[in-house]
C-alpha cells in the first residue's frame, strides 16, 4: 500500500514528556514556595511560618532527588544548586529548632533574620536553577 506524502503543514502529534513536566513542576514549586517563605519583614516571625519552611524543605529535597539521574554537565550544575538550597534550608530549620526548643531565646528578631537570610540564600540557588532550566529549554532544537 502506498503512503501519501506529507505536506509541510501536516505534522505528527507530539506527546508531552511527563517526566520533564514533573521535573519542571518541582523545580518551579521549590522556587515559589521558597519565595513565599522569604517575603516579608526579615525579623518578624509572623511573616514566616514554620509549616511553609517545612514544605519548602520537602519540595526542595524532592527536586534534588529528581536531579540525581541527569549525568550531563548541566545536570551536575542543577544538582549543585539544589544541594546548596537544601543545605541552607536545613540549616535554617536547625536554627529555628534550636532557638525554639533548645535555648530560651525563642524567635527573637536576630534569630528570625538569620533563618530568613539562610532561606534567601536558598532562594538565590533556586533562581539560578530555574534560570538554567529555562535557558536549557530555550536552547533545545526542534
Amino acid at each position: 500500500m502506498l503512503k501519501t506524502p506529507k505536506r509541510g503543514f501536516e505534522r505528527e502529534p507530539r506527546i508531552m514528556n511527563l517526566e520533564k513536566v514533573i521535573f519542571g513542576f518541582f523545580i518551579i514549586l521549590a522556587l515559589t514556595l521558597n519565595f513565599g517563605f522569604f517575603i516579608g519583614e526579615i525579623d518578624n516571625p509572623d511573616h514566616h511560618g514554620v509549616v511553609e519552611l517545612f514544605l519548602v524543605i520537602i519540595v526542595n529535597l524532592v527536586a534534588t532527588g529528581l536531579k540525581l539521574g541527569d549525568r550531563s554537565h548541566l545536570g551536575a550544575i542543577l544538582l549543585a544548586t539544589s544541594l546548596v538550597a537544601d543545605l541552607q534550608l536545613i540549616a535554617a530549620a536547625i536554627v529555628w529548632t534550636i532557638a525554639v526548643h533548645v535555648t530560651e531565646t525563642g524567635l527573637s528578631p536576630p534569630v528570625m533574620a538569620t533563618i530568613v537570610s539562610l532561606a534567601g540564600g536558598a532562594l538565590l540557588a533556586n533562581v539560578i536553577s530555574v534560570s538554567m532550566l529555562v535557558i536549557e529549554t530555550l536552547m533545545l532544537r526542534r
